[in-house]
């Protein structure tokens, strides 16, 4: 197929698809689809090799949240029946935290409900971070906290964070109907004082809430313009107790064409399957691992995920390796550059932008595909944590309206999270 060897192509030497092409992939029939896979598998490979990056999250703080993001089972007036509590300690943070990189994870994501940290927040959170730090040489952190004010990136960045995650969800355009309690130039706001700070930006997409291909499209062209470096692509799961709660779009050949797309409009970076694989994917998740490098171990925010060892079981089944702590996750270019925004940032200087010589973020030679991972580490809500994904069960009952051509939905995949940090139980790690 013509579209498929020059969206490889242009992978292979960072440039951008353009939207059409783009289109064209979201648009490929069934037929087609295992050969969509292994183009943008020749792409992750490229970039990546055969490596698969374990992150591990940890919930701060649950639920409660005032933002009314419609996806978030921790929303203002959610009636989905998760767990709340409120920040843990740093100790009890980092035990948590142990499970996971005992199990593989190299990033440790910190999540914690509401719109964004007070100063005292980020004190606590700083402390949380050493905490970790000092029990785990070489472990990455990324915080999720929501919106951002000023200072608080470079105090996170001081505390020894290494990323920080804010998803931008959907598309500009359509933003407005998913959430009115902050907009997204709020949220592009918080990914570019991340830049600033010479944190590594984590931002991604949730897919699945009635969006269109444009606005798919639209959004992974934002992540790839904002330049970020590692981008979460969450497939929704409709939370009992939310507006979107019957909102089953998703097939697992619709989220394989998701997740191509992303990998040809952001080649080299870090593209994570996050909330919702278990659930949309299904038995075609090794499949998935042909195109992303990077997913969650364990559970999400507010939901089981797959066991640890079933993860681990798949990726050696599939032929791939976990990535280990002493490896550079993203390929040398980005690496480097990332590097230099960090210096740049702690010097005082620069726009904080990945440094490039076409200045300010522009990420030339084609955007995220010159030297950035766009982010955004699952689905949660506004502040309350993209991580992931915060899951909450539909009732037994539930009929499940899917698209045409999508295969049933599988709402007895779905399990609110009790297991892991704030429950007396042990992660699933």
């Amino acid at each position: 197929m013509d579209l498929l060897n020059t969206l490889v192509e242009k992978g292979l030497r960072r440039e951008s698809p353009t939207r059409e092409e783009a289109l064209a992939v979201l648009a490929t029939s069934d037929d087609d689809l295992l050969d969509v896979v292994a183009a943008a598998g020749k792409v992750r490979r490229q970039w990546f090799g055969r490596r698969v990056k374990l992150n591990y999250l940890v919930n701060l703080k649950s639920g409660l949240c005032p933002e009314d993001c419609s996806y978030c089972s921790q929303r203002l007036g959610s009636k989905a029946d998760i767990l709340k509590y409120t920040w843990l300690k740093p100790d009890e943070a980092s035990q948590a935290a142990a499970a996971g990189i005992a199990g593989g994870a190299k990033r440790v994501c910190l999540v914690a409900s509401g719109r964004g940290p007070t100063d005292r927040d980020v004190e606590r959170v700083g402390r949380t971070i050493e905490a970790i730090k000092e029990q785990n040489e070489g472990v990455e952190v990324c915080a999720c906290l929501g919106l951002l004010s000023d200072g608080q990136a470079e105090r996170l960045k001081t505390a020894g964070a290494d990323a920080y995650n804010h998803n931008l969800n959907t598309s500009e355009g359509t933003y407005g109907e998913i959430t009115t309690t902050h907009t997204y130039a709020d949220r592009v706001d918080t990914v570019q004082k991340a830049h600033a700070a010479g944190l590594s930006a984590c931002s991604g997409l949730i897919a699945g809430m009635g969006e269109t291909d444009e606005d798919l499209v639209d959004v992974v062209f934002a992540l790839r313009e904002l330049d970020s470096d590692s981008v979460p692509v969450n497939f929704l799961i409709p939370f009992e107790g939310t507006p979107l709660a019957k909102e089953w779009h998703l097939s697992p050949q619709r989220c394989l064409r998701i997740l191509a797309m992303v990998r040809f409009v952001c080649p080299d970076v870090e593209v994570r399957i996050a909330g919702g694989r278990e659930v949309h994917l299904r038995s075609m998740q090794p499949l998935a691992l042909n195109i992303a490098n990077s997913i969650f171990l364990g559970d999400y925010l507010t939901s089981e995920g797959q066991a640890g060892q079933t993860d681990l079981d798949m990726i050696a089944d599939a032929g791939f390796e976990v990535e280990g702590a002493g490896t550079t996750t993203l390929p040398a270019h980005r690496a480097d550059a990332l590097a230099a925004a960090g210096a740049l940032a702690a010097a005082g200087g620069g726009c904080g932008s990945h440094a490039s010589a076409d200045g300010c973020g522009s990420g030339a030679a084609g955007g995220c595909g010159a030297h950035a991972e766009a982010g955004a580490d699952a689905t949660a809500g506004g502040g309350c944590g993209p991580c992931g994904g915060g899951l909450a069960a539909p009732p037994a009952e539930a009929p499940a309206t899917v698209l045409a051509g999508a295969s049933e939905a599988r709402t007895d995949l779905v399990a609110v999270r009790r297991r892991g940090a704030g429950t007396d139980l042990a992660p699933n790690a």
